[in-house]
């Protein structure tokens, strides 16, 4: 896994989020454009972060006053991609290098590709940001 170097502002959201949740934190991403923070936490801990009825996110949003997503992290590029696009059941994920450029195909169930790709591509794009983060992925595309 490369070394993330974590902004006083990520570092601030962590704290606060393990406040709330009491689940640590793998990493934040503040995402401007998408005006959302992303928590990657270990799948295991997925529910307790989310809390009952999403009770912790609903906090965290009205805390910080942006979307929160939570992801479960995997050092696994197949496990990650699955969780990224989760609900959606993905079929198979094929990278292609091509011009030292990587890119990532996901191929899921045909009736799961709106919410995999989000409203307004909102899933790929937080998949784009992680992938490029852990992976060093450019792209990601969904067939």
């Amino acid at each position: 896994m490369p070394e993330i170097k974590l902004t006083p502002e990520e570092m601030r959201y962590m704290s606060l989020f393990q406040d709330v949740t009491r689940v640590t934190v793998r990493d934040c991403i503040i995402d401007d454009e998408g005006n959302r923070i992303i928590f990657m936490v270990d799948p295991e801990n997925m529910g307790i972060a989310i809390g009952k009825g999403g009770m912790n996110i609903k906090k965290l949003k009205k805390i910080i006053g942006k979307d929160i997503e939570v992801v479960a992290y995997s050092d696994n590029l197949e496990d990650l991609v699955k969780n990224l696009m989760s609900p959606a059941r993905v079929r198979s994920v094929k990278t292609i290098d091509s011009n030292s450029r990587k890119t990532v195909h996901v191929s899921v169930d045909p009736q799961d590709k709106a919410i995999a790709i989000g409203k307004a591509g909102r899933n790929v794009s937080r998949a784009k940001i992680i992938l490029k983060r852990y992976m060093d992925i450019d792209s990601v595309i969904i067939n």
